[in-house]
């Protein structure tokens, strides 16, 4: 049976995700001993004050929110396996609970070019590995796309210093921005953060700023107003991989142990991204059809129909709109909408492609490796969670 203290923020549903994945690996076998320790009493009592706390329960393992500070070589050298969630910087002489912090910071500057827009900016953290790389993520993309010269990025904020008002110099920089801007803020509280400024000041969310947060915490998107996007992380699926490694570790099968990263999933669109930054109405027209109809068939001939421009117009204007031909954009956003039930159900690959108006199956899985690295079985095996059927994002924790 193994004793394991997690160290970590209970106010966030990264920590209570983390823990979930853990539960679920511990009841394969003889359940665990799991002993929630408050952030608050590393920060009263050192990591001695740890260690005292670890011996006196007779802990195996620690997973902990740890800063750069913190002496972590205390606890191994008093034979404790642990592991740290990256709070700052990732750790290099223990594993890291980390994720593909590049990857989400891609995902939502495409998911923004996608929708037209031509001005982006990003606020985050000045001392937060996972701030600063959504934040490069992000910025690669534009590059990519010649938009780096449209964005603007907000960074002075510490991640100790997560409470602290800052709203003067917050608000000048949000009334500098070039509207309507496309915003990524580094994870959900930010974000809210952002809703909460833009609606004191009276700037219009999303039709000036539109605000796309990360983790999808359902309560702080919710208490948003709009209710805020945000990137869904596969978070129980990395609590379940660091218990696995717990494990091996205890019985001493691995001897190399390597990080644990956490993939972004997908995007869950509420009403703080519910915009498209164009003041051409045809085009409304066009983009609203096509979100709305995707899962029929769809061409070009239909959607002229819907409005009064020849179609050599229409295909110019709506790239002007999009960066993309109406083919590109109907082709990604399939491919985008795809990638996700692929997640969220077991259906038949053959009968999620139907459902957004896929009917090419025979080269379906080419297409996809080239957007997404791998085949849809491969994408949805990185994602299924057939592994540890116990977890439930709807369950309640015992916990609770």
């Amino acid at each position: 049976m193994i004793r394991l203290i997690l160290l970590t923020d209970y106010t966030e549903s990264f920590s209570y995700n983390l823990l979930k994945g853990i539960l679920a690996y511990s009841r394969h076998g003889k359940p665990w001993v799991i002993c929630r320790m408050p952030h608050t009493y590393k920060q009263a009592h050192g990591m001695e004050g740890v260690l005292r706390w670890a011996k006196a329960w007779e802990a195996d393992a620690v997973v902990g929110r740890f800063d750069n500070k913190d002496n972590i070589s205390l606890l191994k050298e008093n034979g404790l396996i642990v592991l740290a969630q990256d709070y700052k910087s990732r750790f290099s002489e223990v594993p890291n609970i980390t994720g593909n912090h590049l990857k989400a910071g891609r995902m939502a500057a495409e998911f923004f070019i996608r929708k037209g827009f031509q001005h982006f900016a990003f606020y985050g953290y000045h001392d937060a590995v996972w701030s600063l790389e959504r934040c490069e993520g992000f910025r690669q993309v534009l590059a990519e796309h010649g938009l780096e010269q449209n964005f603007s990025v907000y960074q002075r904020q510490s991640v100790d210093d997560v409470w602290f008002d800052e709203a003067p110099p917050l608000l000048a920089w949000l009334q500098s921005l070039h509207y309507p801007t496309a915003l990524m803020a580094c994870d959900d509280n930010q974000g809210n953060r952002i809703t909460e400024i833009c609606k004191v000041y009276n700037l219009r969310v999303p039709e000036q700023i539109s605000i796309l947060g990360v983790d999808n915490d359902k309560i702080i998107c919710n208490i948003s107003d709009p209710p805020l996007s945000s990137i869904s992380q596969n978070i129980e699926r990395g609590g379940y991989e660091a218990a696995v490694l717990i494990e091996r570790l205890y019985n001493k099968e691995e001897t190399n142990p390597q990080d644990i990263v956490i993939e972004p999933m997908n995007i869950v669109n509420r009403l703080s991204t519910d915009y498209y930054p164009t003041s051409d109405p045809h085009i409304l027209t066009v983009l609203n059809y096509i979100h709305r109809n995707l899962g029929n068939p769809l061409n070009v001939d239909d959607l002229v129909a819907l409005v009064p421009l020849s179609r050599r117009l229409l295909e110019i204007r709506f790239r002007q709109a999009t960066r993309q031909s109406i083919h590109q954009y109907i082709s990604t956003l399939r491919m985008e909408r795809f990638a996700q039930l692929l997640q969220a159900t077991s259906d038949p690959v053959s009968d999620v492609a139907a459902q957004v108006g896929i009917d090419n199956i025979k080269n379906l899985s080419r297409q996809f490796k080239q957007a997404k690295g791998c085949t849809p079985q491969e994408y949805r095996k990185l994602f299924e969670q057939k592994e540890h059927p116990d977890v439930n994002p709807e369950e309640e924790s015992p916990l609770d």
